[in-house]
């Protein structure tokens, strides 16, 4: 087995001496390249964002912005990332490097003041130029006037939610939007560019070992198994989204950590014509990208989970894994009647969703199960929605998560599935609202008595989130919300 290391910026670096919980921000930092910067170690502030090599969607490599903060660097052996140092294009021997457009355009239009969040930025907008459907939109000054932009996504093509997980505290965000809606279109010299069109590094086996600790990466998920069952005590990662911060805000260690984010077996996406089956290791960003709105009820909850870098490596298998009673996506897979498929050694069981939670943070996967697949039954329901109260709009923890899938026909209601969160110990379907719904008229009657009903859905308690009576008041205002909303689509 090689030992581990991983390619920046086109040098290859060996991983040891470094310890298996160090993560790839520290792993940079000690190594000269600063540009890559801690400010809230939780994946909030973005200032650590880098680049890495990851299968493309439309093409055969995306370049895809993470969390350094939260990343292990032991899960990048054998991957190939680019710092905010690896930008630029060196200007060869006694020559001055010159800027990356993005670079050139954060610079030329004030993008930066104190500098700290830069690279950061510079970064997360570097992987959404390189996004190959983003220059499918005229770039400034075409004069194309079917392009169409508003103040989130620019005439460039430009999705200012790439930036969603980068925050600035001097500058300001209008001329980092300007440099933003002013970058054109790669050209054919880009390097980076051209690294699209080959296949990005395959997934490697790795066996680190430093001491007493262990980061474990297995070639197929029987091996991986395997590994459970001998390492009960293993802590499983995909994304890291949610471990990252428990390193490093709550310095927990694991003896052995077992990453499964590259399995084939949990990275595939199958769509039938009775069901659709995603696969836990894929991360939300290539399930929307590869999913393109076909599950309308998903599509509602990407934009709304987190930011573009976290929904860059979070799966949804982590979020269902942790058992969390405020995850975002137990509500709406709830809501669309979805099942996991547990994985282990004696082979695999389906159990449906609303039946897997039995606790606060418990579930009746079995030590040595791994969550292989989500199972979504079709065909889909026509009206739904997802609802997320919290106190920002966007990247932050829900205080309640609601989402509904209704059938109606004829102005009635056929059927009824709605998903909670943040209400209970766990995810819960509101069955008594659903039951108040089903063989009723869509009238506005009947929105108001479903919705006290749902006002009363769960056992929720008071937080600094929110209030035990603000939850409530939200789930009832929650159902009359989709009502006013979908009035007069499901009348004509």
């Amino acid at each position: 087995m090689v030992a581990p290391q991983l390619t920046v910026n086109g040098d290859a670096m060996p991983i040891a001496p470094t310890p298996p919980q160090t993560t790839a921000l520290d792993f940079l930092r000690e190594r000269g390249l600063t540009g890559t910067k801690e400010g809230c170690a939780e994946g909030e502030c973005g200032a650590c964002s880098v680049l890495v090599a990851r299968p493309g969607v439309k093409r055969p490599t995306d370049w895809v912005a993470v969390n350094a903060c939260l990343v292990p660097v032991a899960a990048l052996d054998g991957q190939e990332i680019i710092t905010s140092e690896g930008l630029a294009t060196d200007g060869g021997p006694g020559g001055a490097p010159t800027l990356h457009p993005v670079q050139e355009e954060m610079a030329v239009r004030g993008g930066s003041q104190c500098g700290y969040c830069t690279p950061g930025f510079i970064c997360s907008m570097a992987a959404e130029y390189y996004r190959p459907d983003r220059c499918a939109h005229a770039a400034p000054g075409s004069g194309d006037s079917t392009v169409q932009s508003d103040a989130e996504h620019g005439p460039n093509g430009f999705d200012l939610h790439a930036l969603s997980g980068n925050l600035c505290r001097c500058t300001g965000y209008r001329p980092i939007r300007d440099a933003a809606f002013a970058v054109g279109a790669p050209t054919d010299e880009d390097p980076l560019a051209r690294r699209r069109e080959q296949a990005p590094p395959a997934p490697v086996a790795t066996e680190y070992l430093q001491g007493d600790s262990a980061f474990l990466r297995k070639d197929t998920l029987a091996e991986t198994l395997r590994v459970l069952r001998e390492r009960p005590d293993a802590v499983v990662v995909a994304g890291s989204t949610d471990w990252g911060v428990e390193v490093n805000i709550r310095s927990r260690r694991a003896s052995c950590v077992v990453a499964v984010d590259r399995l084939p077996e949990l990275r595939e996406l199958r769509v039938a014509s009775e069901s659709i089956e995603i696969g836990a290791g894929l991360t939300l960003t290539e399930i929307e990208r590869r999913l393109d709105g076909d599950v309308p009820l998903l599509a509602e909850l990407f934009p709304q989970f987190a930011s573009r870098l976290i929904r860059n490596g979070a799966t949804l298998g982590g979020n269902l894994g942790t058992g969390s009673p405020i995850g975002d996506s137990p509500p709406v897979l709830l809501a669309l009647e979805a099942s996991v498929v547990l994985a282990g050694e004696d082979g695999e069981r389906t159990v449906p969703l609303a039946e897997y939670f039995t606790g606060y943070r418990q579930s009746v996967r079995l030590p040595g199960e791994l969550i292989r697949a989500v199972r979504i039954p079709r065909p889909l329901s026509p009206v739904v929605a997802f609802h997320k109260i919290a106190k920002r709009r966007f990247d932050d923890i829900s205080s309640v998560a609601v989402a509904f899938a209704l059938d109606i026909a004829d102005g009635v209601v056929r059927k009824a599935r709605i998903g909670l969160g943040g209400v209970a110990a766990t995810p819960i379907r509101a069955l008594e609202t659903e039951a108040a719904l089903e063989g009723r008229p869509w009238s506005a009657g009947t929105a108001e008595a479903a919705a006290l009903v749902l006002r009363s859905a769960g056992t929720p308690m008071g937080d600094h989130r929110a209030s035990a009576e603000y939850r409530s008041a939200m789930l009832g205002q929650s159902l009359l919300k989709l009502y006013a909303q979908n009035t007069e689509a499901v009348s004509s």
